[in-house]
């Protein structure tokens, strides 16, 4: 199978969420037949769930694959587990959240795994990141380009750039990390 693009969000708000983020794309790039092709700017988002909680680190991963969806899923799942993740309350604390935005531009409807991602049009902590490392893509089911999706649900009291320090991203995967728009060319530049 030919490696198709995906997209990854990422998210943590418990423990140490910058080595959380830094584990994730770490275990993104040690994927077999799978490369880690850029991140983006990572952004600090509003709890979304049951209180207390604290503010998540978000960001989206583009990778190209050839694993199928579901082995995807379970290479994600078992990149969460490592980072000690434990599954109870529905959108409760975590150490780390790794969904499957988008997978190419195909659909996938199965048990416990749905591409594109269900509430990806719905939610500023997945848009922003998503449209600051590929503002044009389309969504395709929508047919609208993921910046505009972004636009739609922007709130910066829900979701903005980290202001903290960045410097173990930068220093493990420098190269790879989107810095806003520019990142479109970068994405879409040939390898």
């Amino acid at each position: 199978m030919a490696a198709l693009d995906a997209y990854v969000s990422i998210g943590t708000n418990l423990g140490d969420r910058a080595e959380h983020l830094v584990a994730a794309l770490r275990g993104l790039a040690a994927l077999p037949d799978t490369r880690l092709v850029a991140c983006s700017p990572v952004f600090e988002t509003a709890p979304y769930g049951p209180p207390p909680q604290g503010p998540y680190l978000n960001a989206t991963a583009h990778v190209a694959t050839s694993l199928a969806p579901r082995a995807l899923l379970d290479g994600l799942l078992a990149i969460e587990r490592r980072a000690g993740r434990v599954r109870s309350v529905v959108n409760a604390a975590r150490t780390l959240d790794l969904d499957l935005l988008l997978y190419g531009d195909r659909r996938v409807d199965e048990a416990g795994l749905v591409v594109p991602h269900p509430r990806l049009a719905e939610r500023a902590f997945v848009l922003e990141p998503l449209a600051a490392l590929a503002p044009a893509l389309v969504h395709p089911l929508l047919g609208e380009r993921i910046e505009t999706l972004a636009a739609r649900v922007r709130d910066p009291a829900a979701a903005w750039r980290w202001s903290g320090d960045d410097s173990a991203f930068r220093a493990r995967f420098g190269g790879l990390f989107a810095v806003g728009r520019e990142s479109e060319a970068k994405a879409d530049a040939p390898r």
